[in-house]
């Protein structure tokens, strides 16, 4: 079986990164990266799922917390390009990580645990058939609203695209719960497909698909367009007397986009920091692997927070020291807007056991920070504008000398990533200490906060849902603290 993935060489490679970015420029080519955690493998015993979104700066991140709504009998809901779709009578609560203005940047956590993201995966497809002009934004907010299991998310968001045919060019969503995680594959039209991540075993995807077997009959791990390998014949993508075993990625993705430099290096970083056997750069990367040890949110902090390091694809600027620019495209960027964690902890109950720790900009340059989702918010300086910002308004909040915003958690953190990247080599370790000891702190802590509010669940949930929210909020203090004490001046 051949894999979408390049045959150049460490040293070629070694040779792309130091064609560097200029730090803060806005990226070319976008991106994202994420995680699965199979629930065998993680240390929770559950699904852990996380995501760096990255996009072009200048971009506003807001995180919100939506309640069920009901609706009555025969309400519609509008959708992408001006089509409509029947409403149900209830929608869930959800967690919404917004980027405004964007099409495919937000991601989801509803109150059953379903969790959603994405990355792009450009798809080969130029002949795609849709109605009106596709479904687009809303396709995850409709599962996010009304799955139940990720099973149930990946079922419903196939409905949409078969029904209304997919807008962009290609997408890997991420959909989990606290059982299953799903690679669910959209490709322009009306075409996907989707795989289970195996329970003892870990996924990364980054910007080009990677599911590779289909096999429709084993339901339990794939599901998909029941033409999905038909169709890649048709189009000439798929030749089987030459091609042997049919293979998702190689016929449907795009080949630019699948033998690009960038997003095989990803990959490759995100697997060999967590693999028990870890591949070798320019050997056929795996849909999955099976982890050196049971993975905790320390582990995948660190992979988020990746530039290459230990490695001949490692780069910096000469003048800053700073790695973000690395041609080759770091886990961790300069226009990574937002990160999550999601550690869908399913033998707890859900208002503590849904733990989705939040980081805003870079992550090497900022912190994470926990939140429960039985708590009633989010601070209000998580809550921002509703528009993105222009240039000259990007410009002149994160030019301006490093101050803490009390208003704005995006913006704080933001200006901070600004500023230490002008001076990385200088400010790297220091950021990263306070930050660390911030995580620390806040991890010592954590068994005996929830103790406290799960002893409390039943007789106070209101109570109990206040300890959570203080805990969340001094350990957001504490960051804030820790910021208003560094040394950034340039």
């Amino acid at each position: 079986m051949r894999a979408c993935i390049s045959a150049i060489s460490l040293a070629t490679a070694a040779v792309l990164v130091f064609g560097l970015r200029v730090p803060g420029a806005s990226s070319p080519d976008g991106g994202c990266f994420s995680i699965v955690v199979g629930r065998e493998a993680s240390i929770t015993g559950s699904v852990t799922m996380a995501h760096n979104e990255d996009d072009y700066i200048p971009q506003i991140v807001n995180h919100h917390k939506v309640p069920r709504r009901t609706f009555t009998s025969g309400a519609t809901v509008e959708l992408d390009n001006d089509l409509t779709m029947e409403q149900v009578g209830e929608t869930w609560e959800y967690i919404w990580s917004e980027i405004p203005g964007l099409l495919y940047s937000d991601s989801y956590l509803n109150e059953w645990g379903v969790c959603i993201c994405s990355d792009a995966c450009p798809s080969r497809e130029d002949r795609p058939s849709l109605t009106g002009g596709g479904i687009s934004s809303m396709l995850r907010r409709i599962v996010a609203g009304r799955a139940r299991t990720s099973r149930e998310g990946v079922r419903l968001a196939g409905q949409l695209v078969e029904r209304f045919g997919y807008a962009g060019s290609g997408r890997t969503y991420i959909i989990s719960d606290p059982r299953e995680g799903w690679l669910f594959c959209a490709v322009q039209g009306r075409h996907w497909v989707a795989q289970r991540v195996p329970d003892n075993q870990v996924a990364v995807i980054a910007n080009s698909y990677t599911v590779q077997t289909v096999d429709l009959a084993d339901t339990v791990n794939y599901l998909g367009s029941a033409d999905i390998i038909s169709y890649a014949t048709e189009r000439g993508w798929y030749h089987q007397a030459t091609d042997g075993a049919f293979n998702f990625a190689r016929a449907y993705a795009n080949p630019e986009d699948a033998t690009d430099p960038r997003n095989i290096g990803r990959q490759w970083d995100g697997l060999r920091r967590l693999a028990a056997v870890p591949p070798a750069y320019g050997e056929p990367l795996p849909f999955s692997i099976i982890p050196s040890g049971k993975i905790d949110a320390g582990a995948i902090m660190a992979v988020l927070r990746s530039h290459y390091e230990e490695t001949p694809l490692y780069a910096a600027d000469s003048v800053s020291g700073c790695p973000h620019g690395n041609a080759v495209t770091p886990i961790c960027r300069h226009d990574t807007q937002t990160s999550f964690i999601a550690e869908l902890r399913g033998d707890l109950p859900r208002d503590i056991g849904l733990m989705y720790r939040v980081c805003l900009s870079s992550p090497c340059a900022s912190c994470y920070i926990p939140f429960y989702y039985g708590q009633p918010s989010f601070p209000d300086s998580y809550t921002g504008e509703n528009t993105a910002p222009t240039d000259d308004e990007y410009k002149a909040r994160t030019d301006k000398p490093f101050g803490v915003d009390p208003t704005s958690a995006f913006w704080t953190f933001t200006s901070l990533r600004h500023h230490a990247e002008g001076r990385y080599t200088a400010t790297s370790q220091m950021v990263r200490r306070a930050f660390d000891a911030v995580e620390r702190d806040a991890l010592a802590k954590q068994q005996a906060v929830e103790q406290q509010a799960r002893a409390l669940l039943a007789k106070d949930k209101g109570k109990a849902l206040n300890i959570l929210s203080t805990y969340s909020f001094d350990t957001y203090q504490a960051a804030v603290k820790k910021m208003a004490e560094m040394k950034l001046a340039q």
